[in-house]
């Protein structure tokens, strides 16, 4: 099974469930990069009130504008970038007990703001968090790996590209994807959708960070590993509730 999703920021909750459920984790790095989305920012929820919210955000050049692909996109103050992260982070969630290993497993996402790259840095938080939750999947770039012309056909490539027999697909995708390409390499197409409410209160708004600092790795890979479960048994959907009108947009391929 794989997952096709951007780089995101210190993902959220949602983002993060469907990675986790995935055996592979493929980062579309080369399309366009979409300003104000999860890509260079990260909706922080406080460790005691969840609706105590504010933006991290790495501030990101385009030097070819909207044009630029994600791949392309450069920090413009990566050193300060770096201090803010790690100083809000600790601002945030210091005070969890779970704190000290987040802030170990911290130090490969801080190194990456040296690379100037915004995707570097924002696939090296993904890295983190699935490796804090012992996942064991595999990931890849895009840009490694053959594709096809056309939204959801280049989606269908991708997901054959690596052997996968099922695509896993989030409810935002789900809207607009056509299952027809994948049938063409006979993939079957999985909706995730994952819980409302409890640790998932705020999941598809808010950064994964603030459910790990208070369930902890082990309570939250618990939790995933449940969800995962309850994915991996879904049968599998008629044609007729996949096809869905418009095309798959450039901004949100999930």
């Amino acid at each position: 099974m794989c997952a096709i999703h951007q780089p995101n920021f210190f993902p959220r909750l949602t983002t993060l469930a469907k990675l986790f459920a995935a055996d592979y984790w493929i980062v579309l790095d080369d399309i366009q990069f979409a300003r104000r989305d999860y890509q260079h920012r990260a909706r922080l929820a406080a460790l005691d009130n969840p609706a105590d919210r504010r933006w991290l955000t790495i501030p990101t050049h385009l030097s070819n504008g909207r044009q630029t692909l994600i791949r392309d996109a450069v920090m413009t103050e990566p050193a300060r970038s770096r201090q803010r992260t790690a100083r809000l982070l600790r601002q945030q969630y210091g005070a969890s007990p779970h704190w000290p290993a987040l802030e170990q497993a911290l130090g490969p996402v801080l190194d990456a703001f040296a690379s100037e790259r915004t995707a570097a840095v924002a696939e090296a938080s993904t890295r983190a968090l699935l490796s804090l939750l012992g996942w064991r999947g595999r990931i890849l770039r895009s840009s490694d790996l053959p594709t096809r012309p056309g939204r959801s056909q280049r989606l269908a490539a991708l997901a054959a590209a690596v052997g996968a027999r099922s695509y896993l697909c989030g409810t935002g995708g789900m809207r607009y994807l056509h299952p027809a390409p994948f049938a063409t390499y006979n993939i079957t197409v999985i909706p995730f959708t994952p819980p409302h409410t409890g640790l998932w209160e705020g999941s598809r708004t808010t950064s994964a960070v603030r459910p790990l600092m208070r369930a902890g790795p082990h309570g939250l890979a618990s939790e995933l590993h449940r969800v995962g479960a309850r994915t991996h048994a879904t049968p599998t959907p008629s044609s007729s509730n996949m096809v869905m009108s418009g095309a798959l947009s450039p901004r949100r391929m999930t």
